[in-house]
């Protein structure tokens, strides 16, 4: 079977009818920026079957304007923790954080596939832009925005965080029983010490009843991210193009941006000449340089300054791009956001590096993408080093990263970025 049928086969596996696991037994519920990558994945064979993911997605948004970033839809217990533990507000049992907010970005290249779900995408705007609106209320920062959870920023147990989650107390988290390590080798996930905090936020979360103001008082963990940055501010540029299309007033939106670029500005750190996610509370940055480094492109941000660093961890690397610069004390090509690679961030940074210009690191990045995908088939990550796959398999994003932009050969160009 052609690799692009693979894909398809692969999306198709993994629908549930009006929602996308991001792949069966290790995810069995409905994920947020998993749901956007596989809406666009959709829209490249499926355009109905698209648009259809982003509106499930999208009914589960809080009254408040978040979206959460699970939904559960029906009761698996495979899956730790779930909605008893989450006890989230919403109209959908869901979690009680969000997550990268790349879904307007996909929206805004699903409708240049397919114009005629303009009025799908028309009643979808204002849901974004409460979702958006609510970034800017809960989560900035000296103008950058915040995670609060480490899951929220989709890099989990990225290096960023270690600094704020020594500040977390888990005395009193109690015993819990984890089902991630019964899916995927212990060796590629977080750590016990790791959950215990995970977990530890979430009770923090249920205990004020996920009250975004109550919770912003005694939350040991806020930390302001480039991931959430740079992906917010790529948003806002999308929807203001959409807005205008569609004849709503964008002066807010307007705003905003200038708000986030002022912001990132503050995520620079000029002792490692790279964007660094930084400590709330201390003050300090994190001094890590990772893939989140790289996605300024992506948020149209064509900072030359960026470059160096992030071409200095390219070549350390045999397949781009490592999710943690391979020269920093603690990479570990197999764990999770310690080091691999993943096919999703380097669609948002090889193809933000396209628009802006820099297609040499671009090219570099679709190439190497496309040559793990067509030697280890569609793993959630990958060793960078050697290519081994890793983590979930027949994994749904990486499957509509070769559909939309990794393969040069694909059957339908709809989704060329």
């Amino acid at each position: 079977m052609h690799l692009t049928e693979q894909a398809r086969a692969t999306l198709r596996l993994n629908d549930k009818g009006r929602y996308t696991l991001p792949t069966h037994g290790l995810y069995p519920y409905q994920w947020n920026w998993d749901s956007a990558f596989a809406a666009w994945g959709f829209t490249t064979f499926d355009p109905d079957r698209g648009w259809t993911e982003l509106e499930t997605l999208l009914s589960g948004q809080w009254d408040d304007g978040m979206v959460p970033h699970i939904l559960f839809h029906r009761p698996d217990p495979g899956y730790f923790p779930g909605p008893d533990v989450w006890q989230g507000r919403g109209p959908i049992p869901s979690s009680g954080i969000t997550q990268p907010p790349v879904a307007a970005t996909f929206m805004a290249k699903m409708l240049a596939m397919d114009p005629a779900g303009a009025p799908r995408a028309r009643a979808l705007w204002p849901k974004l832009h409460a979702w958006h609106r609510w970034f800017m209320t809960w989560r900035l920062d000296r103008g950058a925005v915040c995670v609060t959870h480490p899951w929220e920023a989709g890099r989990d147990n990225a290096p960023d965080w270690d600094n704020a989650m020594r500040a977390i107390d888990v005395r009193d988290v109690g015993a819990y029983t984890r089902r991630d390590t019964t899916h995927v080798d212990p060796a590629m996930r977080p750590t016990k010490y790791d959950y215990d905090r995970y977990l530890k936020l979430v009770q923090l979360g249920v205990s004020v009843n996920w009250d975004h103001g109550a919770l912003a008082k005694i939350n040991p963990f806020r930390v302001a991210d480039p991931t959430m940055t740079f992906t917010l501010l790529r948003a806002l540029r999308d929807m203001i193009t959409m807005g205008r299309r569609f004849g709503e007033d964008v002066a807010e939106i307007e705003d905003w941006i200038a708000t986030l670029e002022a912001g990132a500005e503050t995520l620079w750190n000029a002792d490692m000449q790279c964007y660094d996610s930084r400590d709330v509370h201390s003050g300090k940055f994190n001094d890590v340089l990772s893939n989140a480094s790289a996605l300024c492109w992506y948020a149209g941000l064509n900072d030359q300054r960026a470059r160096p660093a992030i071409e200095r961890m390219l070549d350390a690397a045999t397949y781009a791009l490592p999710s943690f610069d391979p020269a920093a004390v603690g990479f570990d090509p197999l764990r999770y956001w310690r080091g691999p690679t993943w096919p999703i961030m380097n669609y948002l940074v090889g193809s933000g590096m396209e628009e802006q210009g820099l297609s040499d690191l671009g090219r570099r990045i679709r190439d190497d993408t496309a040559q793990l995908i067509s030697r280890h088939g569609f793993a959630e990550y990958y060793n960078p080093l050697d290519g081994t796959p890793a983590g979930g398999e027949t994994f749904t994003w990486t499957a509509a990263v070769w559909l939309g932009w990794a393969s040069d050969h694909r059957e339908d160009k709809r989704g060329a970025a």
